[in-house]
């Protein structure tokens, strides 16, 4: 004896359902989670500098510090904090009698700063998916 119109239709919504669930199974494991993305360029005035540094050979404080529009403190620190996983180099030199700081993105900040850009074109790519 056949099958009725309705258990086809219950199977044919099942496989429907089945499929929509794998299809959103692939794309959430292509994407990046939040989490996943590094933390050190993550942040809005790290990655500032860092981007500002991948266009530039290199930038003063004071260009970075205008570029940024942020504070000499705030800029510092979070200089120094690139500057300890060797993803900017810093050079403090004299220009006449005035202190200079000049920085410059490393090869290992530019890896990172590619990574980065890397997952977040997966996570726009899997977000426009949807």
């Amino acid at each position: 004896m056949g099958r009725s119109y309705q258990t086809d239709r219950k199977a044919a919504t099942s496989r429907q359902g089945a499929a929509q669930r794998t299809a959103s199974a692939r794309r959430a494991t292509t994407a990046p989670a939040p989490r996943d993305f590094d933390p050190l360029i993550h942040e809005q005035i790290r990655l500032g500098i860092v981007s500002a540094l991948a266009v530039n050979q290199s930038l003063s404080f004071n260009d970075l510090k205008h570029i940024l529009k942020t504070t000499d403190g705030n800029l510092s620190v979070h200089a120094r904090k690139l500057e300890m996983v060797d993803y900017v180099a810093c050079r403090k030199f004299f220009q006449g009698r005035l202190p200079k700081t000049e920085y410059r993105l490393t090869p290992a900040g530019r890896r990172a700063l590619e990574r980065y850009l890397n997952q977040m074109e997966a996570l726009i790519q899997a977000a426009r998916s949807q």
